[in-house]
């Protein structure tokens, strides 16, 4: 249980910064090149790209930190696979966005923010955990580079974080 909670922290430290960046980025491009009074569909592209920017920053940081342990031995393939996850989190994101914005008439800048960086990263915050932790971070002893499962072997950790918890 212990492991699971220092995950937790540790996701949600590598969270606040991508958070920090996806609402900086989005703001940045909503108000100059995707501001809504010169592209229709500017909130929609700033958090596209936003999202995109974190993505990668969150990658690396779930990669090297979070899920350090349960590295796996084909970069491409988790990489892959937290890229479709990322992909479904950002689009409960836009969704929300796409709502507030457009189905519901709220264009100001805070019901913008709102809608994509408050209710949207938040459902789409405990979307990806769940998957990041069940899918793509899982640590398979076939799949787990060596050196992680000899160290754990080594410290008597368990092999898998998640076993247990």
């Amino acid at each position: 249980m212990r492991t699971l909670f220092a995950q937790i922290a540790r996701f949600g430290v590598v969270g606040a910064g991508g958070f920090v960046l996806d609402l900086s980025v989005f703001n940045l491009l909503r108000a100059t090149v995707f501001n809504p009074d010169q592209v229709h569909e500017g909130p929609i592209w700033a958090k596209v790209v936003s999202t995109s920017v974190a993505i990668v920053f969150n990658w690396l940081g779930n990669r090297y930190w979070t899920f350090r342990k349960e590295k796996r031995k084909h970069p491409v393939r988790e990489g892959l696979e937290f890229l479709v996850v990322s992909l479904v989190g950002m689009g409960i994101g836009v969704a929300c966005l796409w709502i507030s914005h457009y189905a519901l008439g709220l264009t100001s800048a805070l019901a913008d923010n709102i809608s994509s960086n408050v209710i949207g990263l938040g459902l789409g915050t405990l979307f990806r955990f769940a998957l990041y932790r069940l899918w793509v971070f899982k640590n398979d002893d076939d799949e787990v580079a060596p050196s992680h499962r000899e160290a754990g072997a080594a410290s008597g950790e368990p092999l898998t974080a998640s076993a247990g918890n």
